[in-house]
């Protein structure tokens, strides 16, 4: 995990190695800081003169004091050069974090991204980055400073007086047991937090994108309920969480103080006892530094280690999203032309899952000649928007095979053949920006002349020129200041402008009149004759004259045919086309 997370340091390494080198002469300087007070007391404040009289001298006590000031500023200046360095370091790799997060996501195939829910990967590319980011800005900080200066702590307590540096000994075991104890009951409660977080966040964007439904059907208690609900939880177990982690104060304090009694305790006894001789006034001052110096920065790592256990449970989530490795790829040696839009599916078998018993498609052979107009019908969950997913390889096929102008669509470079197909989902989707904007992402190149021919093709031009701005209207995040019928439209502008080879309109056109349907039909049949296209319809008016018109039931080819053809041999056809006529006599 570790590593993987190492490598979007990158760029970073040289202000992540500095820091830690900085933050040492800091820590350097902290730990020979007390000996010069001491020297400043001794040797100062209660210099002695030959007969053993207190007397001062002035003369060390400017000496050592400027002594003493020198290494104080030189403290200062290494620990804001630490925290310059540790703060660049961190906001960095999370930057590289995030950027190797949304790459790897935009890798995905449809079946990668099936596995994580959006809110979960917005949780994960904000709050859990965060977190480590914030581990991190510790780990080449505080990580490398507290145990410094515990050891060079240690180390001059011992120097100064092996009996009294022995106390610390005593307590570190405590410390130790308390900081593991509180770790293993935490963790577990902070890992359940934040996949709570992701239901929070998966309701709140219900919210949000559903508002207009939500206060049309008066749901607004319902929904309030819901947010509570989750929040209540996210309450109730960082409550028990940080209970947990509180107890790591009241046990460093309680190290804290029984370590200055016991030192204050002995200490004064030495003195006493031995005149001086054996300690003196100014080691018993930078004994009581040294003291404060070890728990301090013990209480230090106990909070590295609170941080870490937390954000513990959001590197485990962020490596999940970066070690998905996307099941779509490209093949060694890849082709770089897809020769025209002829289509063939060979016995093709799709499920989604890994069971084979629960198959979507099976046993499907269809053969489309370049150019042709196929329709594809069939009740609710026949599986048609799956099989023409299958064309650009946004699924790959569990048995059989898929060909694009004669070629495995496994053989082709992925880039080349998507934009070779030009798709319309089912799910129309804008983005915030200009219409001509949204249109470009068909063709970043498009001329306004290309854009204008696109749009009339798709019946979307003359809407278009009745807004005040036309084609720079603004289109708000997702669409919504347009209607259904005009997002339809000017997503199958932006397919056009591919100029593809293949164009499939998964129920593209529900949301227009039929009239506009048929204007759409006819213009798409004059004016890109060698496009294959292949539309998926309830209506059967909006494909009863394509040229082929498939029936699928139940993930299998029942029937395919002209409309009058399958008028004489499908069952099913037949009711649905006599459903329709009767919906629209009555």
């Amino acid at each position: 995990m570790l590593k993987k997370l190492a490598k979007s340091i990158r760029e970073y390494k040289l202000p992540s190695i500095l820091a830690p080198i900085f933050i040492s002469g800091e820590v350097l300087m902290e730990v020979i800081i007390p000996l010069i007070v001491a020297e400043l007391i001794n040797q100062g404040i209660n210099y002695k003169n030959a007969a053993g009289e207190i007397v001062g001298n002035a003369d060390n006590l400017i000496k050592i004091g400027l002594i003493l000031v020198a290494c104080c500023l030189i403290s200062m200046i290494l620990g804001t050069l630490a925290g310059d360095f540790a703060a660049k370091a961190s906001t960095g790799f999370a930057k590289n974090l995030r950027k190797d997060m949304f790459y790897s996501i935009q890798n995905y195939s449809f079946k990668n991204i099936d596995k994580f829910s959006s809110s979960s990967l917005i949780t994960r590319l904000t709050t859990d980055v965060t977190n480590v980011q914030n581990s991190y800005q510790m780990l080449i900080r505080i990580a490398v400073r507290s145990p410094m200066m515990i050891i060079f702590s240690f180390v001059m307590a011992f120097y100064i007086h092996p009996k009294l540096g022995s106390i610390f000994l005593c307590v570190v075991p405590v410390l130790i047991l308390g900081l593991l104890l509180i770790m293993k009951f935490a963790f577990p409660l902070f890992m359940k937090m934040f996949k709570i977080y992701d239901n929070l966040n998966r309701v709140t964007q219900e919210n949000l994108r559903g508002v207009r439904v939500v206060k049309s059907f008066v749901r607004e208690d319902f929904e309030k309920k819901k947010f509570t609900d989750v929040s209540d939880s996210i309450y109730n177990i960082a409550t028990k969480a940080e209970t947990i982690v509180a107890f790591n104060s009241p046990l460093m304090l309680m190290c804290v103080y029984a370590c200055m009694l016991l030192v204050s305790w002995i200490g004064a006894h030495l003195i006493v006892g031995s005149g001086g001789a054996e300690l003196s006034e100014g080691e018993l001052t930078s004994m009581f530094t040294y003291t404060m110096q070890i728990l301090m920065n013990f209480m230090m790592l106990s909070m590295i280690f609170i941080m870490i256990t937390m954000s513990r449970a959001s590197a485990e989530r962020i490596v999940e999203v970066l070690d998905e490795t996307p099941d779509i790829h490209n093949p060694e040696n890849p082709l770089y032309e897809v020769k025209d839009g002829s289509i063939e599916f060979r016995d093709v078998d799709f499920s989604y899952s890994s069971d084979m018993k629960k198959l979507c498609l099976s046993d499907v052979y269809l053969k489309i000649n370049s150019g042709e107009t196929v329709g594809i019908i069939g009740s609710t969950g026949s599986s048609k928007s799956t099989l023409v997913q299958l064309i650009p390889r946004l699924y790959d096929t569990t048995g059989g095979t898929v060909l694009v102008g004669g070629t495995d669509v496994r053989d082709y470079d992925i880039k080349t053949l998507r934009d070779s197909v030009a798709m319309v989902l089912q799910k129309n989707v804008l983005f915030s920006g200009t219409i001509k904007e949204n249109l470009r992402w068909g063709n970043e190149n498009a001329t306004d002349e290309e854009i204008i021919e696109a749009c009339k093709l798709a019946c979307a031009d003359e809407f278009i020129r009745t807004f005040p701005d036309g084609y720079d209207t603004y289109i708000e995040e997702g669409g919504t200041n347009v209607s259904g019928g005009q997002k339809q439209r000017l997503c199958i502008a932006r397919a056009l402008l591919k100029v593809p080879k293949i164009l499939i309109l998964d129920d593209s056109t529900s949301a227009v009149d039929t009239h506009t349907d048929a204007l759409i039909q006819k213009a798409l049949k004059e004016f890109i004759p060698e496009t294959t296209k292949l539309i998926i319809a309830q209506r059967i008016s909006s494909i009863e004259h394509a040229d082929k018109i498939v029936v699928l039931d139940e993930g299998k080819i029942s029937a395919v045919g002209t409309h009058s053809e399958l008028l004489e041999t499908s069952e099913i056809y037949k009711e649905v086309y006599s459903s329709q006529n009767k919906g629209g006599l009555s």
